[in-house]
C-alpha cells in the first residue's frame, strides 16, 4: 500500500525524513553509556532523542523549526515529530526507532534512499512525502552495519535521485556499497568515530534549506561538531565529509 502513495498534488512541499535509532546499551554493539540515557525503549531520556542534544530537544529549541505535530505510532517507531521551517516550505519528519530495532531502522533508511519504501503523511491539509517520497533522507545513531550485514538488494527502483546524510561512526566505509545501489547523493557522512547528536544535523539542514552546495552543507556540520566537541575544525572536517 505505502509504495503507491503519491505526493503529486503537493509538488512544492519539501520533506526531510530523519531516522534516529535510539541509543541502546542492551541491543546495540556500543561502548555503554549511563543506563538512563542508553535505554533504547525510553525516548524521553535517550541520548539521541530526549536529552539536551537529542533530535527532539534540539530541534524543539531551534529558532529555525517549529514543532507542529507529535505522534506515537507503535513499539517499533516510538515517536514521530513533524517540524515546519519558519520561513521556507520545508518540513522535517523525525522518527525515533526503538533501539532494539536498529536493523529495521537501517533497512527502512536504505529502502527510502532507493525509492523502494514510500508513504505520505497528511498534516493540516498538506501532504508530506515520507521515506522515498522525501527529498533528503537522514540518519543519526549507532552504525548498525558494524554489528550486522544486510543481504537485501537496495537498487534504485524509480530513477529519482535523493540526498542522504548519515551521522554514525565510520558511515562512509560501512554504508558506501549500499548507498551506491540506491543512487542517493551523500551530502554528509563520516570517516571515523563520532557522536551523532543533533547539532551537526541541524546545522547541515540550515545549509540544505538555503540551497547551499554539498561542500557548504558539510562545512556547517563540521563547524557545529567543532563547537560542541572542541576538537578543532580541521579534525571535524576530516571526520565529516561529503561525496
Amino acid at each position: 500500500r505505502a509504495n503507491s502513495q503519491s505526493i503529486a498534488d503537493t509538488p512544492n512541499v519539501n520533506t526531510i525524513h530523519v531516522f534516529v535509532a535510539l541509543c541502546d546499551n542492551k541491543y546495540q554493539g556500543i561502548v555503554p553509556v549511563p543506563p538512563k540515557i542508553g535505554n533504547g525503549q525510553d525516548p524521553n531520556n535517550n541520548l539521541y532523542w530526549g536529552c539536551g542534544y537529542g533530535v527532539r530537544t534540539y530541534f524543539k529549541k531551534s529558532a529555525e523549526w517549529k514543532l507542529i505535530q507529535t505522534l506515537k505510532p507503535d513499539t517499533l517507531l516510538m515517536e514521530r515529530l513533524v517540524f515546519k521551517h519558519v520561513s521556507k516550505n520545508y518540513y522535517v519528519v523525525a522518527d525515533a526507532y526503538n533501539g532494539k530495532y536498529i536493523k529495521e531502522c537501517t533497512v527502512d533508511l536504505l529502502r527510502s534512499c532507493a525509492g523502494r519504501k514510500k508513504d505520505v503523511l497528511k498534516v493540516n491539509d498538506v501532504k508530506l512525502g515520507l521515506f522515498g517520497n522525501a527529498k533528503l533522507i537522514a540518519y543519526a545513531g549507532h552504525d548498525g552495519l558494524m554489528d550486522f550485514s544486510l543481504e537485501e538488494n537496495f537498487k534504485n527502483v524509480d530513477g529519482e535521485k535523493r540526498d542522504a546524510i548519515i551521522l554514525a561512526c565510520y558511515s562512509k566505509s560501512y554504508f558506501s556499497s549500499y548507498l551506491e545501489q540506491t543512487q542517493a547523493t551523500p551530502l554528509v557522512w563520516t570517516t571515523g568515530l563520532m557522536c551523532p547528536e543533533a547539532y551537526s544535523l541541524h546545522d547541515a539542514l540550515t545549509g540544505y534549506v538555503n540551497g547551499e552546495s554539498a561542500e557548504a552543507i558539510r562545512s556547517r556540520a563540521a563547524k557545529a561538531y567543532t563547537k560542541y566537541h572542541k576538537c578543532g575544525e580541521k579534525a571535524a572536517r576530516n571526520l565529516l565529509v561529503t561525496g
